[in-house]
């Protein structure tokens, strides 16, 4: 398409384009990938660099694919285009991209406009928490997976317990639905409940009294590093047992089960070599794709550990 009708407004780059950049991609000699642009509007949402070059080049048309769909969703693009490939946003360009993402989406969680800007989710909550006073901030938000979680998890902590003091015989998965938490949530207020605590960790408590957050956090305590090699040991001597088991290695359900548990094993007797073999760039991303599974397979647990329905039928031997 002809270059004098593109526009040329909208990047997410403070400081505009690298010139130095401009002129490599010019002098390479090499064709360059088709930009990306919105229509009808024809703004450029990818591909500013490799515009400049083609002008350079002296060149009148350049190669581009059509983007359909709203301004909000071009600037998102733009973003997540720029952190994937080509010359990467700078740590000031991905702030300032997710303040914006912030009011193009208040109800996305740290963890997805982590991943949209290309930061670690920490970052994010620091900045969101920076400019909350200014921005209306909704009760709820969606994650990564799609779930509306709330914002303050002692509401739903409050409403499971109440729940459980009226229903006692209801499961986890019905406590949770009903008050708006995870299972592994649900099954930690149940547990609480049972011991005489207070639902609600004394983290929570900790910060309204200014003292260190997460200090008493017990649902997601580390092994002490001195002590691990024992649990790993442990954990190996079960799995052993595991995999002797018939009703496992002859049912499909089973096998999938050990194979995770053969990853986790592999994992943990290689971790810092696999630590050090990751791309530095996708250490983030990766670490808070860690965190995310273990939440799902810690709620996976807790259902396992619920009484079976009446209904379900048994595992049967597979054919293979």
């Amino acid at each position: 398409m002809p270059i004098e009708s593109l526009v040329r407004s909208g990047s997410p780059r403070l400081d505009g384009e690298d010139a130095e950049h401009v002129r490599t991609l010019a002098e390479s000699g090499a064709t360059l990938p088709p930009i990306v642009v919105h229509m009808p509007s024809r703004r450029i949402i990818d591909g500013m660099h490799r515009l400049q070059a083609a002008i350079l080049r002296g060149e009148k048309d350049i190669d581009a694919r059509f983007f359909y769909g709203t301004e909000a969703d071009v600037f998102l693009l733009s973003v997540v285009a720029n952190i994937q490939h080509g010359l990467p946003l700078s740590q000031n360009d991905r702030m300032a991209a997710a303040e914006r993402v912030f009011v193009i989406h208040p109800e996305w969680s740290d963890r997805m406009v982590a991943v949209v800007v290309g930061l670690s989710g920490k970052k994010i909550a620091a900045l969101r928490r920076q400019v909350a006073a200014h921005l209306p901030q909704p009760a709820v938000r969606i994650g990564r997976d799609g779930r509306l979680r709330p914002v303050d998890g002692a509401v739903g902590r409050e409403r499971a317990a109440k729940l459980i003091a009226s229903d006692p015989g209801a499961s986890l998965r019905q406590i949770a639905r009903a008050a708006g938490i995870s299972p592994a949530t649900a099954a930690d207020v149940r547990d609480r409940i049972r011991r005489g605590e207070d639902p609600i960790p004394s983290r929570r408590a900790a910060k309204s009294k200014g003292s260190l957050p997460g200090k008493d956090l017990e649902v997601c305590s580390t092994v002490p590093r001195e002590s691990s090699a024992k649990v790993v040991s442990e954990l190996t001597a079960v799995l052993e047992r595991l995999r002797r088991d018939p009703s496992l290695r002859f049912t499909e359900a089973g096998r999938t089960m050990l194979r995770m548990f053969d990853a986790c094993q592999t994992v943990v007797r290689h971790e810092e070599a696999i630590k050090k073999g990751l791309p530095p760039h996708r250490l983030a991303l990766i670490a808070e794709l860690n965190n995310a599974y273990a939440e799902i397979l810690r709620a996976f647990a807790t259902g396992l550990q619920e009484p079976p329905s009446p209904l379900a039928a048994p595992g049967r031997p597979s054919a293979g």
